[in-house]
Protein backbone atom coordinates (compact mmCIF):
# COMPACT_ATOMS: atom_id res chain seq x y z
CA UNK A 1 0.00 0.00 0.00
CA UNK A 2 1.63 3.37 -1.18
CA UNK A 3 1.25 6.33 1.27
CA UNK A 4 -0.95 9.07 -0.31
CA UNK A 5 1.69 12.20 -1.82
CA UNK A 6 0.43 15.26 -0.34
CA UNK A 7 1.28 19.14 -2.32
CA UNK A 8 1.18 22.49 -1.78
CA UNK A 9 1.85 25.13 -3.71
CA UNK A 10 4.25 28.50 -3.55
CA UNK A 11 3.85 31.84 -4.15
CA UNK A 12 3.20 33.10 -7.51
CA UNK A 13 6.01 35.09 -8.83
CA UNK A 14 3.83 38.16 -9.63
CA UNK A 15 0.63 39.85 -8.47
CA UNK A 16 -1.17 40.40 -11.47
CA UNK A 17 -1.11 38.99 -15.14
CA UNK A 18 0.93 35.72 -15.50
CA UNK A 19 4.02 34.01 -13.62
CA UNK A 20 4.73 30.94 -12.00
CA UNK A 21 4.88 29.05 -8.99
CA UNK A 22 6.32 25.62 -7.05
CA UNK A 23 4.46 22.86 -6.85
CA UNK A 24 5.73 21.37 -3.56
CA UNK A 25 5.43 18.14 -2.71
CA UNK A 26 5.18 17.63 1.54
CA UNK A 27 5.45 14.11 1.92
CA UNK A 28 6.87 10.49 0.37
CA UNK A 29 10.03 12.98 -1.10
CA UNK A 30 13.31 11.07 -1.87
CA UNK A 31 15.93 10.49 0.89
CA UNK A 32 13.72 11.27 3.46
CA UNK A 33 13.65 15.02 3.35
CA UNK A 34 10.49 16.40 4.41
CA UNK A 35 9.75 19.17 1.57
CA UNK A 36 10.60 18.91 -2.03
CA UNK A 37 9.84 20.71 -5.14
CA UNK A 38 7.95 18.76 -7.91
CA UNK A 39 7.89 20.82 -10.58
CA UNK A 40 6.88 24.65 -11.58
CA UNK A 41 3.73 25.39 -12.98
CA UNK A 42 2.07 28.88 -14.18
CA UNK A 43 -0.26 31.27 -12.02
CA UNK A 44 -2.50 33.66 -13.02
CA UNK A 45 -3.53 36.95 -11.04
CA UNK A 46 -5.77 40.01 -12.44
CA UNK A 47 -5.41 41.28 -16.04
CA UNK A 48 -5.40 44.93 -14.91
CA UNK A 49 -1.54 45.25 -13.82
CA UNK A 50 -2.58 49.26 -13.82
CA UNK A 51 0.66 51.34 -14.53
CA UNK A 52 3.78 49.94 -15.25
CA UNK A 53 8.12 51.23 -15.58
CA UNK A 54 10.20 51.36 -18.66
CA UNK A 55 12.71 48.73 -18.77
CA UNK A 56 14.75 51.57 -20.16
CA UNK A 57 14.83 55.00 -20.81
CA UNK A 58 16.82 57.70 -22.09
CA UNK A 59 16.37 61.40 -22.86
CA UNK A 60 15.41 60.54 -26.28
CA UNK A 61 13.18 57.29 -26.10
CA UNK A 62 11.84 55.04 -23.90
CA UNK A 63 11.54 51.18 -24.27
CA UNK A 64 8.33 49.75 -22.27
CA UNK A 65 7.47 45.88 -22.48
CA UNK A 66 4.12 43.83 -22.22
CA UNK A 67 3.41 41.15 -19.42
CA UNK A 68 4.70 37.59 -20.39
CA UNK A 69 6.32 34.60 -19.50
CA UNK A 70 8.79 32.58 -22.40
CA UNK A 71 8.49 31.89 -24.98
CA UNK A 72 7.90 35.51 -25.97
CA UNK A 73 5.75 33.82 -29.29
CA UNK A 74 3.25 32.06 -27.52
CA UNK A 75 1.29 35.46 -27.25
CA UNK A 76 -0.37 37.97 -29.07
CA UNK A 77 0.40 41.79 -27.99
CA UNK A 78 -1.79 44.52 -28.75
CA UNK A 79 -0.51 48.16 -28.45
CA UNK A 80 -2.78 50.79 -28.10
CA UNK A 81 -2.05 54.86 -27.43
CA UNK A 82 -4.88 55.94 -24.73
CA UNK A 83 -6.24 59.95 -25.72
CA UNK A 84 -7.84 61.54 -23.47
CA UNK A 85 -12.14 61.51 -23.78
CA UNK A 86 -11.64 59.29 -26.89
CA UNK A 87 -11.21 56.15 -28.33
CA UNK A 88 -7.68 54.62 -27.70
CA UNK A 89 -5.46 54.26 -31.09
CA UNK A 90 -4.75 50.54 -31.85
CA UNK A 91 -0.65 50.63 -33.08
CA UNK A 92 0.58 48.72 -35.35
CA UNK A 93 3.40 47.03 -33.56
CA UNK A 94 2.75 43.47 -32.14
CA UNK A 95 6.10 42.91 -30.37
CA UNK A 96 6.53 42.44 -26.72
CA UNK A 97 8.70 45.36 -26.43
CA UNK A 98 8.00 48.93 -28.12
CA UNK A 99 10.25 51.54 -28.24
CA UNK A 100 8.96 55.08 -28.30
CA UNK A 101 10.19 58.17 -28.66
CA UNK A 102 9.51 61.28 -26.85
CA UNK A 103 7.11 63.99 -27.65
CA UNK A 104 6.73 67.35 -26.83
CA UNK A 105 3.68 66.37 -24.72
CA UNK A 106 3.48 63.15 -22.26
CA UNK A 107 1.81 60.21 -24.03
CA UNK A 108 -0.17 57.08 -22.07
CA UNK A 109 -0.07 53.66 -23.38
CA UNK A 110 -0.97 50.69 -22.98
CA UNK A 111 -0.48 46.75 -23.86
CA UNK A 112 -2.34 43.97 -23.84
CA UNK A 113 -1.43 40.46 -23.71
CA UNK A 114 -3.81 37.62 -24.95
CA UNK A 115 -3.46 33.85 -25.93
CA UNK A 116 -6.21 31.93 -27.49
CA UNK A 117 -8.10 35.51 -28.06
CA UNK A 118 -7.98 35.49 -23.59
CA UNK A 119 -6.63 38.77 -21.72
CA UNK A 120 -3.60 37.53 -19.69
CA UNK A 121 -2.80 41.24 -18.60
CA UNK A 122 -2.94 45.01 -19.45
CA UNK A 123 -0.67 47.25 -18.41
CA UNK A 124 -0.08 51.26 -19.32
CA UNK A 125 2.78 53.53 -19.45
CA UNK A 126 3.29 57.12 -19.62
CA UNK A 127 6.02 58.66 -21.90
CA UNK A 128 7.66 61.48 -20.55
CA UNK A 129 8.80 64.44 -22.53
CA UNK A 130 12.46 65.39 -22.42
CA UNK A 131 11.91 68.81 -20.19
CA UNK A 132 9.45 66.58 -17.64
CA UNK A 133 11.78 64.00 -17.39
CA UNK A 134 14.55 66.04 -16.87
CA UNK A 135 12.39 67.77 -13.66
CA UNK A 136 11.59 64.40 -12.28
CA UNK A 137 14.86 63.31 -12.10
CA UNK A 138 16.21 66.78 -9.81
CA UNK A 139 13.25 66.26 -7.93
CA UNK A 140 14.05 62.76 -7.59
CA UNK A 141 16.59 62.80 -4.37
CA UNK A 142 20.07 60.25 -5.53
CA UNK A 143 19.62 57.46 -2.75
CA UNK A 144 22.40 55.95 -4.00
CA UNK A 145 24.74 59.34 -3.43
CA UNK A 146 23.51 59.53 0.13
CA UNK A 147 24.03 55.65 0.67
CA UNK A 148 27.60 55.68 0.20
CA UNK A 149 27.74 58.70 1.82
CA UNK A 150 25.82 57.43 5.15
CA UNK A 151 28.12 54.34 4.83
CA UNK A 152 31.31 56.44 4.47
CA UNK A 153 31.07 58.58 7.74
CA UNK A 154 29.90 55.29 9.34
CA UNK A 155 33.13 53.91 8.98
CA UNK A 156 35.34 56.47 9.84
CA UNK A 157 33.42 57.18 13.34
CA UNK A 158 33.99 53.17 13.60
CA UNK A 159 38.19 53.52 12.73
CA UNK A 160 37.85 56.78 15.08
CA UNK A 161 36.21 55.13 18.40
CA UNK A 162 38.85 51.76 17.11
CA UNK A 163 41.66 54.14 17.20
CA UNK A 164 40.91 56.13 20.43
CA UNK A 165 40.13 52.49 22.39
CA UNK A 166 43.61 50.85 21.21
CA UNK A 167 44.94 54.37 22.01
CA UNK A 168 43.20 54.64 25.67
CA UNK A 169 44.62 50.64 25.81
CA UNK A 170 47.82 51.74 25.15
CA UNK A 171 48.17 54.55 27.35
CA UNK A 172 46.23 53.43 30.14
CA UNK A 173 48.66 55.08 33.26
CA UNK A 174 49.60 58.23 31.21
CA UNK A 175 45.61 58.49 30.90
CA UNK A 176 44.68 57.69 34.37
CA UNK A 177 47.27 60.23 35.40
CA UNK A 178 46.15 63.12 33.32
CA UNK A 179 42.50 62.62 34.63
CA UNK A 180 43.61 62.45 38.55
CA UNK A 181 45.77 65.16 37.92
CA UNK A 182 42.91 67.47 36.62
CA UNK A 183 40.53 66.05 39.18
CA UNK A 184 42.78 67.45 42.15
CA UNK A 185 43.15 70.59 40.26
CA UNK A 186 39.40 71.41 40.43
CA UNK A 187 39.03 70.00 43.89
CA UNK A 188 41.61 72.43 45.07
CA UNK A 189 40.02 75.52 43.05
CA UNK A 190 36.38 74.79 44.61
CA UNK A 191 38.05 74.39 48.18
CA UNK A 192 40.12 77.79 47.65
CA UNK A 193 37.17 79.61 46.06
CA UNK A 194 35.11 78.76 48.82
CA UNK A 195 37.76 79.72 51.32
CA UNK A 196 37.62 83.30 50.17
CA UNK A 197 34.17 83.40 50.21
CA UNK A 198 33.72 82.83 53.44
CA UNK A 199 36.08 84.76 54.64
CA UNK A 200 35.42 88.13 52.60
CA UNK A 201 32.29 89.78 53.60
CA UNK A 202 32.80 89.40 57.64
CA UNK A 203 36.70 89.78 57.90
CA UNK A 204 36.66 93.22 56.20
CA UNK A 205 33.86 94.02 58.57
CA UNK A 206 35.08 93.07 61.51
CA UNK A 207 38.67 93.31 61.26
CA UNK A 208 38.48 97.12 62.08
CA UNK A 209 36.19 97.00 64.40
CA UNK A 210 38.11 94.90 66.90
CA UNK A 211 41.60 96.90 66.09
CA UNK A 212 39.34 100.06 66.86
CA UNK A 213 37.89 98.82 69.87
CA UNK A 214 41.15 97.37 70.80
CA UNK A 215 42.82 101.05 70.78
CA UNK A 216 40.25 102.88 72.34
CA UNK A 217 40.21 100.69 75.64
CA UNK A 218 44.16 101.89 75.51
CA UNK A 219 43.53 105.14 74.98
CA UNK A 220 41.24 104.84 78.10
CA UNK A 221 43.38 102.97 80.21
CA UNK A 222 46.67 105.90 79.78
CA UNK A 223 44.00 108.56 80.64
CA UNK A 224 43.16 106.91 83.57
CA UNK A 225 46.81 105.97 84.28
CA UNK A 226 48.02 109.93 83.56
CA UNK A 227 44.86 111.44 85.89
CA UNK A 228 46.50 110.64 89.24
CA UNK A 229 49.69 111.93 87.72
CA UNK A 230 48.58 115.32 86.74
CA UNK A 231 46.52 116.13 89.74
CA UNK A 232 50.41 115.59 91.85
CA UNK A 233 51.66 118.20 89.50
CA UNK A 234 48.82 120.19 90.04
CA UNK A 235 49.21 120.04 94.02
CA UNK A 236 53.07 120.61 93.49
CA UNK A 237 52.63 124.14 91.77
CA UNK A 238 50.30 125.59 94.47
CA UNK A 239 52.68 124.97 97.45
CA UNK A 240 55.36 126.46 95.28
Amino acid sequence: MTEPKEVEFGPCTVTCGIGIREVILTSGCPGGESKCIVRVEECRGPTDCGWGKPISESLASVKIPCIFVPPEDRFTYTWRMLIPDQQSLILPNDSAILEVHRDTHPVAFQCDTSEDDELIASVKYTVYTTAELETRRLKKPNTDVVLVFVLITGVIVCVGVLFAIVFIILNWEAVKNFWQTKIWKSREEVIHSSYASLRTPEDSVQGPTAENSQGSQLEATGQEQRGPYQEWNAEEEGEN
